[in-house]
This record gives C-alpha cells, sequence and structure tokens, in this order.
C-alpha cells in the first residue's frame, strides 16, 4: 500500500517530499490543522468588511495593488490572478516535479499563516490523492513573487480550468475533476495569493535534487573504486591515517567507502611490493575522495536550506496568530537559488573526474596495460572509445549548467518585482546536470566493468565484482563491438534505481 504523509503542522521532512512526489504516498489533514485555517480564516473575513484596503483582500497585486477592490468584484479578482498568472509556456515539466511543488503548498498552507478557507486546503489534498498532475511548463517563474507561474497552474486546474495528466493521458481539468469525484473550487479573497506565492517549485525541485545526489555521490564512490582498481592504482591514498591529516567528513566518508571497496582485491595485492616502480597515482585517482568529498559536503549544506526552508511558512501577506495581516519578502527565493546553483558546481566537477578516470581507461599508453580503447580487436573494433566522447560532450554541458543563475535578476511588474532570484532556473539546470552525472558515471561503470574482466584471472574485489555483476545482469561482457548507446541506457537505469548501490558495504 502506498504509505499516507499525515500534516498536523507546517512541518514535513525530505523523505516526506520524496515520498509524495516520486512515490505517490496519499496525504491528510489532521483535524487541528483544519480547525485551525477555520479560526485564521475568520481574521481574513472580517478585514474583507473594513473600509480599509488590506494587499491581496481588497486590493489588486503587484504593481496594481493601489486599487482598491469593491466587495462585489473580489471573486472575479481571485479568478482573474489565477487566469492572468498560468502564463506559462514550453515543455511540461515532470509530474515529480508538480507533486512535490502541490505538496509543499500544501503545507504552507496547513501552517495556518495564510489565511484560506479549510475546503480549499482539503480540495489541493484532493487533487493530489487523485492522481491529477496539473500541465506546468518549463518558463515562467523568476523565483520572485516564488513560483508564480507554476503555481498559478495548479490553482487554475483546482478551479476547473486549465489541462492536467490523468488517467495516463492529457485532459481538461473540467474533464478530470469529476472523473475522481471533485469539484471545482471558488476562490475566496486572499487565496489565490496564498495558492501562488510561495517557494515551492524550486524548493521540491531542491529537495529532489539532494536525494539524487547522495545516490549519485555513492555510485561515483563505487564506480571511482573501479577504476582505481582496473587501472592497478594503490588503495593506500585512501588511509584513515592519511585522510585524518584533513578532517572534511564527507572526504573521509567517500575515502572509507573507496579504501573498502577494495579490500581483499586480488589485482590491487598484484603490484604492491618494490617491483612496482611508480610513486603516485594520477590525481583523477589519488584525489577522488577529496572531490567527491566537497560534494558531499555541499550536499550537506544544502540540506540544512531545504530543511530551514521546510520549515518555514511563505506567503504575502501573511495572517499572523493576533489577526494581523502583514506584507513581508519571504517569497525571495535567493537562499534556495544559491544552494540549486552551487549543487551544479559538484555535479559537474565530479562528472569531469569521472571522465577524466575513463579516459586513462581507454589510452593504451596510461591504462597499464590493457587494449586500446578497451576493444576485443583493436582496429577492427573502436570498443569504447565513442563512449567517451559522449562523456565529454555530457561534461562540457555540465560545465555550461554550472553557471550561476541567480546572480542574473531581471527586474519585473513595473519595477515593482526589481530583484528577483531566477530559483526557478537554476533548479531546472540542476535536473539537467543531475541527468548528465547520471550518464557520465554509468559510462565509467561500462567501462570498468569491462577493465575488471580484462585483468582476469586475477579477481576483483568482493565489492567491485559484485558491481561489476550487477552490470552484467543488463550489459555483457568483453567482446567484439556491440551497439553501444542501449547499453548506456541500461546502466544508466541501474544507476538511477540505485541498483549497483547493493554492492555497497557501509564504512
Amino acid at each position: 500500500m502506498t504509505r499516507t504523509v499525515r500534516l498536523d503542522s507546517g512541518q514535513v521532512t525530505r523523505e516526506q517530499v520524496v515520498a509524495v512526489a516520486r512515490g505517490g504516498a496519499r496525504v491528510e489533514l489532521a483535524d487541528a490543522v483544519v480547525k485551525n485555517l477555520a479560526e485564521t480564516r475568520r481574521h481574513i473575513d472580517a478585514l474583507a468588511e473594513a473600509p480599509e484596503p488590506v494587499y491581496g483582500i481588497s486590493t489588486g497585486f503587484g504593481a496594481l495593488a493601489i486599487r482598491h477592490i469593491p466587495a462585489g468584484r473580489r471573486t472575479a479578482l481571485q479568478r482573474s490572478l489565477i487566469r492572468s498568472h498560468a502564463a506559462g509556456a514550453g515543455p511540461a515539466v515532470e509530474p515529480e516535479v508538480v507533486r512535490a511543488l502541490m505538496f509543499l503548498r500544501l503545507r504552507t498552507l496547513a501552517s495556518g499563516y495564510t489565511g484560506v478557507r479549510p475546503e480549499t486546503a482539503t480540495a489541493l489534498a484532493g487533487l493530489l490523492n487523485a492522481g491529477i498532475v496539473p500541465v506546468v511548463h518549463e518558463y515562467g517563474s523568476l523565483g520572485c513573487s516564488g513560483d508564480l507561474a507554476p503555481l498559478a497552474a495548479v490553482a487554475l486546474a483546482l478551479t476547473g480550468e486549465g489541462e492536467v495528466e490523468h488517467g495516463g493521458r492529457r485532459k481538461s481539468a473540467a474533464e478530470a475533476l469529476p472523473e475522481a469525484n471533485l469539484r471545482p473550487v471558488t476562490l475566496a479573497g486572499k487565496e489565490g495569493l496564498a495558492l501562488t506565492n510561495g517557494t515551492d517549485g524550486m524548493l521540491g525541485m531542491l529537495v529532489l535534487a539532494v536525494a539524487d545526489l547522495r545516490r549519485l555521490l555513492d555510485t561515483a564512490d563505487l564506480a571511482g573504486a573501479m577504476s582505481v582498481e582496473a587501472l592497478l592504482g594503490t588503495d593506500r591514498a585512501f588511509a584513515d591515517d592519511l585522510q585524518a591529516l584533513r578532517p572534511h567528513p564527507g572526504q573521509a566518508l567517500s575515502a572509507r567507502r573507496m579504501f573498502a571497496a577494495l579490500k581483499d582485491s586480488e589485482i590491487v595485492a598484484s603490484h604492491r611490493g618494490p617491483d612496482d616502480t611508480r610513486v603516485q597515482d594520477a590525481y583523477s585517482l589519488r584525489c577522488a575522495p577529496q572531490v567527491h568529498g566537497a560534494a558531499r559536503d555541499t550536499v550537506a549544506h544544502a540540506e540544512l536550506v531545504a530543511d530551514r526552508e521546510l520549515a518555514s511558512a511563505i506567503d504575502n501577506p501573511v495572517v499572523l496568530p493576533d489577526g494581523r495581516v502583514e506584507s513581508n519578502g519571504n517569497f525571495h527565493g535567493a537562499p534556495i537559488a544559491y544552494v540549486l546553483d552551487f549543487l551544479a558546481i559538484p555535479a559537474a566537477d565530479v562528472a569531469s573526474i569521472a571522465e577524466r578516470r575513463t579516459d586513462r581507461m581507454l589510452d593504451v599508453t596510461r591504462s597499464q596495460g590493457l587494449p586500446a580503447f578497451l576493444a576485443h580487436d583493436p582496429g577492427v573494433d573502436s570498443g569504447y572509445m565513442i563512449a567517451q566522447y559522449t562523456q565529454a560532450a555530457v561534461v562540457s554541458e555540465l560545465k555550461r549548467l554550472a553557471v550561476p543563475a541567480s546572480v542574473d535578476s531581471i527586474p519585473s511588474s513595473a519595477m515593482q518585482e526589481d530583484h528577483v532570484s531566477m530559483g526557478w532556473s537554476a533548479a531546472r539546470k540542476l535536473r539537467r546536470a543531475i541527468d548528465g552525472l547520471t550518464t557520465v558515471l554509468a559510462v565509467e561503470l561500462l567501462t570498468a566493468a569491462r577493465a575488471l574482466d580484462l585483468r582476469a584471472p586475477l579477481r576483483p574485489s568482493p565489492v567491485t565484482g559484485a558491481v561489476r555483476d550487477i552490470v552484467r545482469t543488463r550489459v555483457g561482457g568483453t567482446g567484439p563491438d556491440r551497439h553501444l548507446a542501449p547499453e548506456i541506457a541500461a546502466v544508466e537505469e541501474l544507476v538511477r534505481s540505485g541498483a549497483v548501490l547493493q554492492a555497497l558495504e557501509e564504512p
């Protein structure tokens, strides 16, 4: 059974976000949350009756906030807000991203600081639980005020308009809601802002990204160990006493994992002793824990920022417990945008060092006796020559994706929103970077597995041998050239699913 995430406050964990976004977990609102929403809503209703204009309740929005809207036009105000803000363009983003932003918006509504009615929050939960995924477009968010266009697309579906994915096909929300026994919502005062004024899209992508990068960095440690072994490198550089001289926690973890992965390797043991005249391994081998570890520490920092944001209530204006409705700037996405940009750097660099290890295994002048390009019959066969080209092309793309988006503010809304975060854009390019890193590591695993086969009759370590065997469940071993693209795709799927990590030994 799909597990249920129960919202009993505004705080959730990263694991719960992933469970809803990727695992299809259901969402429930606790009775106390529903009661609190009703109590908070009374403050909004009272302000709606007051003669003084209150932003978002009885005024226009953004640069149009100076206009006071009469009571008879306020339903139209909310409807117009959602319709006009659902102005995205480009291809639809992934369903897991949409489900993440829906859940995170619901989390903020459940906090009681936004002023929505209980029935509106319940309706959003119903949309999630019915598996209705509004079509959210690639472009439209500047990350301030939050992810307006993406969230407006969700709100539009809630009102019975726009397009959604449901039951395996795209259809109108007007068709999908009745199929799921849901009714369209007519938004009341303040609810349009409450549904759209948040950092939920970029935050959802950050949470998904750190989960992906944790898995990919574990994979990089295994792939790096396999390459060290295949290239007749030493495990001594990864020893605890040397790593302790530079006490970065991520580096220590990666080194311990690589050292453990090489334990009891006949290949490593074969070149210990005075007959091996090499003094040092190349940086791409010897410094793998330093690079992988720095990436781990960057992810840890990003998780800290994500956890703070998951404990936040992002809306403008907010409804405080004493009934005050106050404008603020908490919707600005800078804290998230910065770490999204930051993560793109180690994604590119971990891919870069992996590509260098792969290239060494293919170069007959540096591969310590392996055949050129690991080919069965070099000259007739090209082996993995062009697989490395693919790695190089992806690494080059990752370097471009590491250029920050968050420094590229562009003014909008008649200069009312004159400094924006571009956090959504930072998140979108990070997702592409994660896909690229997946490909690069898949090619390294493919290459290292063949290189270990070519070291026979010497046996690899139990750990690296297990990884090689997992790869062999999807890809054949040595032999004449085969169509490589499907083999790369098959190993990508092993990386993406986490299957290769079955061989990982905890240090």
